[in-house]
C-alpha cells in the first residue's frame, strides 16, 4: 500500500512547549518510532507542518534590523530542510541501515488571485497573550487571531494548485525509498508575466500553504492508497469542547464535510481527508501520531471512506 502521512506541526512541537531544538528532536523521535512500523510494511511518503518553526524564524529575523526580514517562501524552504533533516535522521535510527531515505524541497504553485490573500487564516509561530499580540501587531504590522485563550500570528494560506517534482518522488518510491517532502505545505510559488525568454517567471509568494491540503494533492498525484493525517489528538470530534463531545469513528466525505470545524486547526484536516477520498476513492484517517499503524488498519482515530454510513459516533469518557 502506498501511504502519505502528514505530520501536524503540533505532533512535532506540542502546544505550549518552548521552540527549542531539543524539544523538536525529541518529538520527532516519538513520531518516527510510530512511522518506522509503517515504513517497513508500506511505501511511505512523509509530509509535515512548519507553523511554529516558520513563525519563530520570522520573529528572529525581524529582530535583526541590518537587513530586511526574509520572506515566508524562503523561511518555508529553511524549515522544510531543517525538519526534513530531523525526520530523516530519527527515522533512520529506527529502520534497518539499508533502508533508503530522502528529503526533498518541494515547490507548490498557488494562484496570486486566491481570496486567501485578503483573509489570512494560517496560524504560525508561538502563542501570545493579548498584550503582546497587540504590541507586535503595532510594531510589525502582523495580523493576529484568537487561538483558545491566547493569540497567534496568521498569514495567507492559498490553495495548492500544482506540485512540482512528483515524478522524482514516484521514482524514489519505486526504488524502496521513504520520501520526506512537501514539508510545511511546500514552498509557495506562482508564475508572473514578467518578460523573460519563457514568457513568465516563477517567484516566491508571501504565504504558508496548509500542509494537509498539500498532502491531499500529493497523495492524489502519487496514486496513494491512503492519506494519514496524524497530529496530537486521537480523532475528529463532534461538539468538541462540550459535555456532548463524541469521537467520529467513521464517516463518508459528504457527511463529514457538512460539519463545521475550526479553520485554524481541524477544518483543513477534514477538508483534506474528504477531498482525497472524494477524488480517489482511497482511505483517509485522522488521529494521533502514536497510533499511526492502528489508524491505517482502521482500529482507531477517524476513518473517512465511501463505505461508511453517514457519521458513526462514539461517546468518549
Amino acid at each position: 500500500m502506498r501511504v502519505v502521512a502528514a505530520l501536524g506541526g503540533n505532533a512535532l512541537l506540542r502546544r505550549g512547549q518552548p521552540l527549542t531544538a531539543e524539544n523538536q528532536r525529541a518529538n520527532a523521535r516519538v513520531a518516527c518510532k510510530a512511522l518506522a512500523a509503517v515504513a517497513l510494511e508500506h511505501e511511505l511518503v512523509i509530509s509535515h507542518g512548519n507553523g511554529p518553526q516558520v513563525g519563530l524564524l520570522a520573529l528572529q529575523g525581524s529582530a535583526y534590523t541590518e537587513v530586511d526580514a526574509y520572506p515566508l517562501d524562503l523561511l518555508g524552504a529553511q524549515t522544510e530542510g531543517m525538519i526534513g533533516y530531523l525526520i530523516q535522521q530519527e527515522l533512520g535510527n529506527e529502520l534497518p541501515f539499508e533502508k533508503r531515505l530522502a528529503s526533498l524541497l518541494t515547490l507548490i504553485e498557488v494562484d496570486g488571485d486566491d481570496p486567501a490573500f485578503a483573509d489570512p487564516t494560517k496560524p504560525i509561530g508561538p502563542i501570545y497573550n493579548q498584550d503582546d499580540a497587540v504590541r507586535l501587531a503595532n510594531e510589525k504590522g502582523w495580523m493576529f487571531k484568537p487561538d483558545g485563550d491566547s493569540f497567534r500570528r496568521v498569514v495567507p494560506s492559498p490553495q495548492p494548485q500544482r506540485i512540482f517534482g512528483v515524478e522524482p518522488v514516484a521514482w524514489l518510491l519505486a526504488h524502496d525509498c521513504v520520501v520526506i517532502c512537501a514539508g510545511g505545505g511546500g514552498i509557495p510559488v506562482m508564475y508572473t508575466d514578467d518578460p523573460v525568454p519563457a514568457g513568465r517567471r516563477l517567484v516566491g509568494v508571501e504565504a504558508v500553504i496548509d500542509k494537509d491540503l498539500a498532502s491531499a494533492l500529493l497523495a492524489k498525484d502519487l496514486g496513494a492508497d491512503a492519506l494519514a493525517i496524524v497530529t496530537d489528538v486521537d480523532a475528529v470530534y463532534a461538539d468538541w469542547g462540550t459535555p456532548d463531545q463524541r469521537a467520529i469513528r467513521r464517516a463518508t466525505p459528504d457527511a463529514l464535510g457538512e460539519s463545521d470545524f475550526a479553520e485554524g486547526s481541524m477544518g483543513p484536516k477534514v477538508r483534506a481527508a474528504c477531498s482525497f477520498v472524494e477524488q480517489t476513492g482511497g482511505l483517509a484517517v485522522i488521529g494521533s501520531i502514536a497510533d499511526t499503524p492502528a489508524l491505517l488498519r482502521g482500529e482507531t482515530g477517524t476513518v473517512v471512506t465511501r463505505e461508511a454510513v453517514g457519521l458513526e459516533l462514539e461517546k468518549v469518557a
